[in-house]
């Protein structure tokens, strides 16, 4: 937070987060909100664990289920639903076994994709800060992300900061997509360390946010409008369209917030040669 490198590598991991939407909006539209996030946090976890180390158990729903009540994350039911659905967007899918028992799963060749886009953009973010070496280790070495990302999830269950965010940045990534929306709205946000207590950051509609990421219109509306009755934003006119302004508090809750991730992937990486 001190850093003042730090709110443009933000506001860079902002767009690239969104880029990753654009290239698959229908599975990042399903994995944004915080509690599918880390449900599917938890299940490339174990996958990788497995990957790394074949007598580590198997990716299924009851190790699944197990993984997050140990971490108060998800019931039993949430965590099968959620493996469901995961193997519908063909994010993991069976693998071949003669134990009929249990029906484990892997992580496919497109998950493994998706998670390593996310994963090394937070390290190129760190890098920008710090003229690190991150994001070249994991390009020359892929175990890196194998060996990094179960590290990152544990802590992260374990961080308050990270799984308990302000109300101002619950209210959206506690809700289908919101977190899209989050990452567009301080992706705007200027540079400044210091911002003023109303920073404008022009032109936001319910109408355009619902068409950019595949949400209802009415949805981005009851969120926008939540936000506005707290304080966390509002318009120049009237109605919700035109000219934004966002809190010096919001932003800065978001900046918080994130910085918590971003310090657990750092400290992970100095960790792993």
């Amino acid at each position: 937070m001190a850093d003042a490198s730090f709110p443009p590598v933000l506001r860079e991991s902002a767009s690239e987060l969104l880029a990753i939407h654009r290239r698959a909006p229908r599975i990042v539209r399903y994995v944004a909100d915080l509690q599918k996030w880390l449900l599917s946090q938890s299940a490339l976890a174990l996958h990788f664990e497995r990957k790394l180390n074949p007598s580590r158990p198997p990716l299924t729903a009851s190790n699944l289920a197990k993984f997050l009540i140990e971490n108060r994350i998800a019931s039993h039911n949430t965590a099968v639903a959620h493996l469901k659905e995961m193997a519908y967007y063909k994010l993991f899918e069976p693998v071949e076994t003669t134990d009929r028992r249990a029906i484990p799963l892997q992580a496919t060749a497109y998950a493994e994709t998706l998670i390593r886009q996310w994963f090394e953009g937070h390290l190129r973010s760190l890098d920008r800060m710090d003229a690190g070496d991150r994001c070249q280790r994991s390009e020359a070495d892929e175990t890196i992300l194998y060996r990094a990302q179960p590290h990152i999830a544990r802590r992260l269950f374990h961080n308050s900061a990270w799984y308990n965010p302000p109300e101002s940045i619950a209210l959206f990534v506690r809700s289908e997509s919101g977190s899209n929306i989050l990452h567009d709205l301080m992706s705007r946000v200027p540079l400044a360390q210091v911002l003023c207590e109303r920073t404008w950051v022009g032109d936001v509609s319910a109408r355009l946010m619902a068409a950019e990421y595949v949400i209802s219109r009415s949805q981005v509306g009851r969120l926008l409008a939540a936000a506005q009755n707290r304080g966390l934003l509002g318009w120049e006119a009237t109605q919700m369209s035109g000219d934004c302004w966002i809190s010096a508090k919001f932003a800065l809750d978001y900046r918080r917030w994130q910085a918590s991730k971003f310090a657990v992937i750092s400290e992970v990486m100095a960790d792993i040669q």
